[in-house]
């Protein structure tokens, strides 16, 4: 404490001798203060830039998210969604013998159109992680991954099939890293034997494969798809007509 209080008592002359004595060991001129302030401007005009860009893409999403919660008469498919429809249809019909053609047809389309759908309801942006950052800052009210994953499930459900089944699927449960789908099997056949539909890693564009040739080490959780199942069921307000039909664009 003596030595601060003598350096407190210190003549103007003393301390203009000690900061040019700091000046000189340092290098702190007023070149490198110029320098600092360029880049503390660089980094501001940089937030700037990243302010603007995540405003033109919600702009470019309002009329989307102003049509969030209003419920749909009919889902369309676009021609490019049709004929990934149809690929995806023939794959899941190839699942066994046992599964009817017209369900793993009805169910492709379904999946295209409801995922169109989503899409369009969460007011979705491209990637994926900013999207996130939307919905985990409140400025999105849906579209983490499980929320796709729990809104496609539901509504394939009210396709009440018979030859097939849907799982909950996940990968790296609990971590900053963990992923949620959708896998369609034959009735009866094991979960690694499925394709995953996995709406959330394309923003909202379908994306599909077999469990076992994903780069995803995907996992089966029954007790989450019951979870889901039990929570529409109380609140029957997610489900998503399927009727589907094909807009040539």
């Amino acid at each position: 404490m003596i030595g601060v209080a003598a350096d407190k008592r210190q003549k103007p002359e003393a301390r203009s001798r000690s900061i040019i004595y700091f000046v000189e060991r340092t290098g702190y001129s007023r070149t490198a203060l110029a320098r600092a302030k360029r880049n503390r401007a660089s980094r501001t005009q940089l937030l700037n830039r990243f302010a603007v860009v995540v405003t033109i893409f919600l702009a470019g999403t309002n009329l989307a998210a102003a049509d969030q919660g209003q419920g749909i008469a009919s889902l369309q498919l676009t021609s490019g969604d049709s004929a990934a429809a149809e690929a995806l249809g023939k794959q899941i019909a190839a699942l066994s013998p046992s599964v009817r053609p017209d369900e793993a047809r009805r169910l492709a389309e379904s999946a295209y159109a409801i995922a169109r759908q989503l899409r369009r309801e969460y007011g979705v942006i491209w990637p994926p992680l900013l999207n996130n950052w939307l919905v985990n800052s409140g400025i999105r009210k849906r579209g983490l991954c499980f929320q796709w994953a729990e809104d496609l499930l539901v509504s394939l459900d009210t396709l009440k099939l018979t030859s097939l089944e849907l799982h909950w699927g996940e990968a790296h449960a609990g971590s900053w890293q963990e992923s949620n789908c959708v896998v369609v099997t034959a009735k009866g056949q094991p979960f690694n034997s499925g394709i995953i539909l996995d709406c959330w890693r394309r923003s909202g564009h379908l994306y599909w494969r077999s469990v076992v040739t994903d780069k995803v080490f995907w996992v089966e959780n029954r007790a989450y798809a019951h979870f889901v199942r039990d929570k529409s069921g109380a609140a029957d307000n997610h489900s998503i007509a399927v009727q589907t039909r094909t807009n040539a664009k």
